[in-house]
Parts: structure tokens; C-alpha cells; sequence
């Protein structure tokens, strides 16, 4: 199977994600992008896709895996080939094979093995040569590549293959199948290049073969020949399987999955977010057991959910969502800044432990005595999202007996300049850190303390046709409802703005991460949002 992102490859990944047969509409949509095609022209589509590729076939009117599906033997029963290559170059479908070595891995046990020379018909490179010590006279000797490989599948049978860095071994395999037969390989591969970066993850920072073998004390050691290149991968393959099973996997389907290249992955998973919308909303994603793993907001929802599978790495905590997404839900919203709220509000209240700020503490800063200090109770001066600059902060306002903190700036940036002049370099240097974490305090103190006084109202389209969703600043507080537009909806403008203005001024983590919010989107309004003042004629007359 060669490992290369065309269509054949994207349907078998669909089968596997599936678990079974898929049908004609649902393939052609995943390959093709075509939201609605007639049963006849998916299958016409579909046609050249399995009828040219041994991995697949027609099952009735659906498409699954030719000779079954993804095997689903258990670990400890499972039964591969574990093979490697020497060519005489690195292009597939430009140099040859000149070395073919394989072991049977049974039962976690290796038993049988194959080996042979080929003759490539051509002259081995100086480099090969002296990379493996093989020599034109051997192999001269030696079987051309068409019975070598007939030979080695022959050996391999129906076993799933295993190698490392499988892409260049089964790219070359492939090539040579596919000029025997016209098709390619049917067999399942399992990467142990990829495997172990899976499973080895902050244990090991190198994956290539030698260090492998080092790493897991191999009793063979690999030297650039086939045969004592697959033992080495074989031992590997056994002590990576066994650390599958330590990490919950139970079939060799679950071990195929965790090989995946991090791209594949992604890409089987691509079909999860078909038929997503251009509209803003918000999206989960969940696992198997229906846990929220992430949450976010788009103003284009189709367009957001695509580019988590256009390769692009993502935030850790993002990317080990994406490793165990099962279902993407996404809800369809009137505006980017309703779904901004909105996804706000499903952190809160779901806490996803993807989320940066799902869980974290909130910190204000307030005088105890003659010393400024930490809370967590709230106060005019935050929140603070990060704990440890508002440590910082804190130090950096020890002398400080005033409530405008930017006042306190210019004396610490008199005094850094004196450390700085003086030498005294590492004084400098906590006092810097002090004072940034001071300036952007500062900065965020002033920007709430300038939005709890505000009042306005921000309209946004409503799904609802007819309807502007009114998001009403006031009291530090944002308060949204659905409302009629025009003069039809006194009754329900006066009720938003009655709740809006008589409650009390709010400190709450909650309603100041809201007005940031707001406040992003006043500063730079998109065309559709309307910016009018709490008066319910102007709401009106919007």
C-alpha cells in the first residue's frame, strides 16, 4: 500500500474509519467534495477508484475492503510480516531492488524468515555499495527482481506487512507489484517509525532505526542488510505492540491506527466534518463516549472545521483532541460575535480539556494592609488570566499606595535604567519581568474598568429571519435577546433594556471574559453588526 494521499487511499481510510462498507453517495461525497450525487454517477466516479486497486471492492451497492475488512485479530493473536529493502536508490519508479529480507512475527514470537538477493540488472552505486556491502558479482547471481518478489509474496501470504519507514519500502514494493500484476498491494502496513513516535512520545526524541534498536536492546543490530534490518524491526514491532496494549489497544486495527502518519490520521477523519455549513456557529468535538473534548466558534464553519485536517499543526491539547474525535457537532449561529458568546459559554459549562481557559482560576489583585497581594475573590483590578504575572505585578507594586497602576510605571523604569547603568545585571532582569507583567496588568485593568462603564447596544443578525439578536453593554454586564426588528418589538426591546440597566455593576470572571468579547468586535466591526445607543427609538431604527 503506498502511502500517498490519492483517492484509493482516502476510500480505504473511510472503510477503516468506518468499520465496514460505506455506500456510493457517502464515498463519493468524502473523495469528490459533491454534497448530493445520484447513486449512478457516484458509482460511475467510484468505478476507476476500486476496480484499480486489490485493496478494494464492490460489495452490492457499497465499497468495502477486498478479502474482509481492517483485521481485527487481537494483539496477542495477530500474525505480520515484518520485511525491509536495499535498492539502489531512493525513487520507486526509477532504481531497483537489489535485497529482499523478511521475518514472521506470530503470536508476539518471531518464527519463519526470507531472504534473497536480486539482480537489478543495473550497476550498484559506489554509495550502496559501501552502505551494505553488497557486491555487483553476488548479485549477477542472484534472481531478477520479478521472481524475487513473487517469491517474498508468496512468503508473506495474506499477513498485514510491517516495516520502518514503510513509505520507502512499500513505495518500492508497490512499484514492482504493480508492473507484475497492474495493481497494488492489498495488505495492511504497520509503520513502526510512526508507531513509535505514538507510543514513545517525551521518552525518545529520535525514532531511526539504530536508535530504536538501541533503545530497546534489540539482539540483532541493524547494518543496512535486509534480513538483519527486518529481525531488528521485528524485535522493535514486538516491544512497540506490547506498549500498545499498555495504552488500551486490543486489536491489530487499533495498533494500524495508532501507526498512521499524524496526515492520515487527519485525513480518515475528514469525513466527519462533510456537510458542515458556511454559516458561524459553534463546533464540538467529542470522543467515542461522547466526552466534549474541544469547543470552538467560526465565522465560517465549513472553512474552520477543514483547515483542523489541512495538515497544519495544533495546540498539544488540540491535537490529542483531534487524536480521539469521533464526532464533530456544530451548532449554526446569526453572527461570528453570537458564536464567539456562545463558545465562551460552552467552556464554562462543559470545561473541554482542550480548552485553554476551560478550567483556569481567575486572579485580582488587591491591598492587604501596605502590601498588594493575590485573589481569587473578585476585585476592580482584574481578572487576571495568568497567575503568575499577576505575581509578578504584585511585586512590582510592593512600595505602591495609589489605585491608577499605570502611575507606578515610570518610577520601576526610572529604576531598571539605574540597575542597568550600575551592572547589576540580575537585579535588572527580575525587575523587567516585574514590570512587564505590571504593564500589561495595567493595560487590562484600564481596558475593564473603561467597558464596566459602558453602555451600548450591539445588533446582530438573528437566524431568525426578522429578527436582530441584541447584545446590550451595560452595568458590566452583556445581555442578549432575540428582538423583532422595527417598531413591532417595543415590548421585547424595553425588556432587554430593563434587565440590562437595573442590575448591579458586576466584577465577575464571567462577565468581563463577555466584554472582552464585545469590546473585540466594537473595535472593529464586521459589516453586519449594528453599534446603537441603549435608547429605544435608536434600536428601533436600526
Amino acid at each position: 500500500m503506498q502511502l500517498s494521499f490519492d483517492a484509493a487511499d482516502r476510500l480505504v481510510e473511510l472503510i477503516q474509519a468506518r468499520r465496514g462498507a460505506v455506500g456510493t453517495e457517502e464515498a463519493a461525497r468524502v473523495l469528490f467534495a459533491l454534497e448530493r450525487a445520484p447513486a449512478t454517477l457516484a458509482h460511475s466516479l467510484l468505478a476507476d477508484v476500486v476496480d484499480g486497486d486489490a485493496r478494494l471492492a464492490w460489495l452490492g451497492g457499497r465499497v468495502g475492503l477486498a478479502g474482509g475488512e481492517t483485521p481485527d485479530t487481537l494483539i496477542e493473536d495477530a500474525e505480520l510480516v515484518v520485511f525491509d529493502l536495499e535498492t539502489t536508490g531512493l525513487a520507486a519508479s526509477r532504481d531497483r531492488m537489489c535485497e529482499i529480507g523478511a521475518v514472521r512475527v506470530r503470536s508476539l514470537e518471531l518464527t519463519e524468515t526470507f531472504e534473497t538477493l536480486i539482480d537489478p540488472r543495473v550497476a550498484l552505486p559506489p554509495t550502496i555499495a559501501r552502505l551494505t556491502g553488497l557486491r555487483d558479482a553476488d548479485l549477477r547471481r542472484a534472481p531478477r527482481q520479478e521472481l524475487a518478489v513473487r517469491r517474498f509474496l508468496a512468503f508473506a501470504g495474506d499477513a498485514p506487512l510491517a516495516a520502518h519507514n514503510a513509505r520507502f519500502d512499500v513505495g518500492f514494493l508497490d512499484h514492482a507489484v504493480q508492473r507484475l500484476t497492474g495493481r497494488r498491494v492489498a495488505a495492511a502496513v504497520v509503520d513502526t517509525v510512526w508507531l513509535a513516535r505514538r507510543l514513545l512520545y517525551r521518552r525518545s526524541e529520535r525514532f531511526s532505526l539504530a536508535q530504536l534498536a538501541h533503545f530497546f536492546a534489540t539482539s540483532t543490530e541493524p547494518c543496512h542488510r535486509a534480513l538483519p534490518d527486518a529481525l531488528a524491526t521485528a524485535e522493535i514491532l514486538v516491544s512497540l505492540l506490547g506498549l500498545a496494549q499498555e495504552r488500551g489497544a486490543r486489536t491489530l486495527a487499533e495498533v494500524i491506527e495508532l501507526a498512521a502518519p499524524r496526515e492520515r490520521r487527519l485525513h480518515a477523519r475528514r469525513s466527519l466534518v462533510a456537510g458542515a455549513p458556511t454559516t458561524p456557529g459553534v463546533y464540538l468535538f467529542r470522543d467515542r463516549n461522547d466526552t466534549v473534548l474541544y469547543v470552538g466558534k467560526a465565522r465560517d464553519l465549513r472553512a474552520r472545521l477543514r483547515s483542523y485536517f489541512a495538515g497544519d499543526r495544533q495546540r498539544p491539547a488540540v491535537e490529542a483532541a483531534l487524536g480521539a474525535l469521533a464526532q464533530v457537532e456544530w451548532r449554526e449561529l446569526g453572527s461570528e460575535l453570537e458564536a464567539a458568546l456562545e463558545e465562551l459559554r460552552l467552556i464554562r459549562e462543559l470545561r473541554p480539556p482542550a480548552n485553554a481557559r476551560g478550567g483556569r482560576p481567575q486572579a485580582y489583585l488587591r491591598r492587604r494592609g501596605e502590601r498588594w497581594v493575590v485573589a481569587a475573590e473578585p476585585t476592580r483590578f482584574g481578572p487576571i488570566a495568568s497567575k503568575r504575572r499577576a505575581q509578578l505585578a504584585a511585586r512590582a507594586l510592593a512600595d505602591f499606595d495609589g489605585d491608577d497602576l499605570a502611575q507606578a510605571l515610570p518610577p520601576l523604569r526610572a529604576k531598571l535604567r539605574r540597575l542597568a547603568r550600575d551592572l547589576r545585571f540580575e537585579d535588572a532582569a527580575r525587575l523587567r519581568d516585574r514590570v512587564a507583567a505590571l504593564e500589561a496588568v495595567a493595560a487590562r485593568v484600564h481596558e475593564l474598568e473603561r467597558l464596566r462603564t459602558e453602555e451600548l447596544c450591539v445588533l446582530a443578525p438573528a437566524r431568525r429571519p426578522g429578527f436582530w439578536c441584541a447584545f446590550v453593554v451595560a452595568g458590566g454586564r452583556v445581555v442578549a435577546r432575540t428582538i423583532p426588528r422595527g417598531a413591532s418589538g417595543t415590548l421585547e426591546v424595553q425588556s432587554c433594556l430593563a434587565a440590562a440597566t437595573r442590575t448591579e455593576p458586576s466584577l465577575a470572571p464571567e462577565d468581563a471574559a463577555d466584554l472582552l468579547v464585545v469590546s473585540a468586535f466594537v473595535r472593529k466591526p464586521p459589516p453586519e453588526l449594528r453599534l446603537v445607543p441603549l435608547r429605544l427609538a435608536d434600536i428601533q431604527a436600526a
